[in-house]
């Protein structure tokens, strides 16, 4: 075999590669990478078969053949001119597996790589578990904190351990009808070890050596440490390790206040420990309208959670099981106690271990692997999805991208990712969930902005909840009207999200808004009153009043 790269001109997309791929596959080629964006086909032909043919092969395909080049010399590994699969997925979360069933009916030979647990960090550590112990310690609060007269409700010590069982097995379950399972459904393979690049086409696991036409890196993301004195002398949690606590400490200090500091603080505090969050920004949310941070901050405030902003740390000790966070704030030091230590300040991506660099794979300053708007890496063969591009850190955001990338790498397909209106929530109490742009993010694009803010005390639904902390906020074009962002703290909010979603994603107006029925005594019919709010006193209509 002879290894050849041929310059071709006029490609343009992923289905241009597709037919430049076919046309050299009907002479006999094999090893065959096409990348449109080089301009270039890479591929090896018999030793009896000319070049010539594979340019006269490109020429009938409607494309124009250049410069060739002969690879030979640059081979240094007899391949067997054959890839043991179309598509390697390395990982084998949300993204990985929905990468896989779409190559699958794709008809793609399909391997997946992973050197953990089946099912990524959403099952396994993340979403699912940490939802369930949520609404756990949200039934443990209104026991203790009923607003209801009449009611006489009350609630005795958490005893952890039998809640975490119950979590475990609901998560093993989810695991494997939802992962695990799949795998003989779908019929891909599923090779258990640590997957690293030796070049740009090949990985070795387990000391074997593994060739593909295409893969995908879906490794998801690790939670971050921060560089602060002492720690790593610490015996501190992480948000993994935090759900498996077997016990309520009396104490708990967060450093961290994002969204993964606020729900896993909020549910210890739920659950019985006193706790505070201790951050380096002056307010909650700092990314988040103002409004918001305002709202949870007065939230949390309320329900007992010790907020600690604008703070330096200093240095963090170990005093016996006593853990103490030194920090100043204000000019002030000061000490915090705790008899446990969550960190959660971000997460990191997984990719140390993947030797990217020889298979040409670059890494952002975080280690996140860079992607284009197609998915792919600097490499052309090889895509990334999910939380290791550092993207929008959510499940169904891993998913979407996982689908695109299999579709263009292994369907020739030339489809861009759409990250432009994505929904986020965090689970707190109440709830707090976005989409679209804010209100700095509309002016910083340009917009003449104008804006609606409901107070949820406003929303019949919270009334009759009698928890009327929270808000509901519109960003709208003072031009067109058109909804550029929601933005809601409530009760639910995650289940209001999505009609805003559909709203900003399809350009309605504000008048739609006001012009679709919502039904009454829902948390959804905020974003109608927020609609009306915009030119009117909804303190002043009767129920239901348009």
């Amino acid at each position: 075999m002879k290894k050849y790269r041929i310059n071709v001109q006029g490609m343009t997309c992923t289905n241009c590669e597709h037919h430049v791929s076919v046309a050299l596959e009907n002479i006999g080629a094999k090893c065959i990478e096409v990348d449109f964006r080089r301009g270039e086909a890479v591929f090896e032909l018999q030793n009896d078969v000319e070049v010539e043919t594979a340019k006269n092969a490109i020429t009938e395909a409607k494309y124009h053949p250049g410069e060739v080049e002969d690879l030979q010399t640059q081979v240094k590994v007899d391949l067997g001119c054959k890839d043991d699969y179309d598509y390697i997925i390395i990982g084998s979360g949300a993204a990985a597996f929905s990468s896989a069933i779409e190559a699958v009916g794709l008809g793609a030979k399909v391997a997946m790589i992973e050197r953990g647990t089946v099912g990524g960090t959403c099952v396994n550590i993340g979403c699912v578990p940490s939802k369930i112990l949520l609404r756990a310690g949200k039934i443990n609060h209104l026991a203790r904190n009923n607003p209801f007269m009449g009611l006489h409700i009350t609630a005795k010590e958490v005893d952890l351990e039998p809640l975490v069982t119950q979590k475990n097995e609901l998560v093993n379950e989810l695991r494997n009808t939802k992962y695990v399972n799949l795998i003989d459904e779908y019929g891909f393979e599923l090779i258990k070890g640590e997957a690293k690049f030796v070049n740009e086409s090949t990985v070795e696991v387990n000391g074997n050596q593994m060739i593909a036409k295409r893969f995908l890196i879906a490794t998801g993301a690790s939670p971050a440490v921060p560089n602060i004195p002492g720690l790593d002398e610490v015996d501190y949690l992480t948000s993994t390790t935090l759900l498996e606590l077997k016990k309520v400490p009396k104490r708990l200090a967060v450093i961290g206040s994002g969204y993964i500091g606020m729900e896993l603080g909020q549910l210890f505090h739920n659950l019985g420990s006193e706790v505070t969050l201790i951050q380096r920004s002056p307010r909650l949310l700092k990314e988040y309208d103002p409004e918001v941070s305002e709202v949870i901050t007065r939230a949390l405030t309320e329900q007992g959670v010790n907020l600690v902003t604008g703070a330096s740390f200093e240095r963090v000790e170990q005093d016996g099981d006593i853990k103490k966070v030194y920090v100043e704030v204000n000019g002030k030091k000061r000490t915090i106690e705790a008899d446990q230590l969550l960190v959660a300040t971000g997460r990191t991506p997984n990719t140390a271990n993947l030797n990217s660099q020889v298979a040409g794979v670059e890494v952002g300053s975080r280690g996140e692997i860079i992607i284009d708007d197609y998915s792919k890496t600097t490499n052309s063969r090889i895509y990334a999805a999910g939380d290791v591009t550092l993207g929008p850190q959510f499940v169904y955001v891993a998913a979407y991208q996982g689908g695109i990338a299999a579709g263009n790498a292994v369907g020739g397909l030339n489809k861009r990712l759409n990250l432009e209106v994505v929904p986020g929530v965090t689970f707190t109490a109440p709830a707090i969930a976005t989409v679209g742009l804010t209100e700095q993010q509309a002016k910083e694009k340009g917009h003449e902005v104008k804006t609606s803010v409901l107070p949820l005390d406003a929303v019949p639904r919270a009334l009759v909840n009698r928890e009327t902390t929270g808000v509901f906020k519109l960003v709208a074009d003072a031009k067109t009207l058109k909804i550029l962002g929601a933005h809601v703290v409530a009760e639910n909010a995650g289940d209001v999200i999505y009609a805003a979603t559909l709203a900003v994603k399809f350009g309605l107006a504000v008048e739609d808004l006001r012009e679709t029925l919502a039904p009454y005594l829902t948390m959804s019919e905020g974003l109608k009153l927020a609609a009306l709010t915009f030119d009117k006193d909804v303190s002043k209509l009767s129920c239901c009043a348009g």
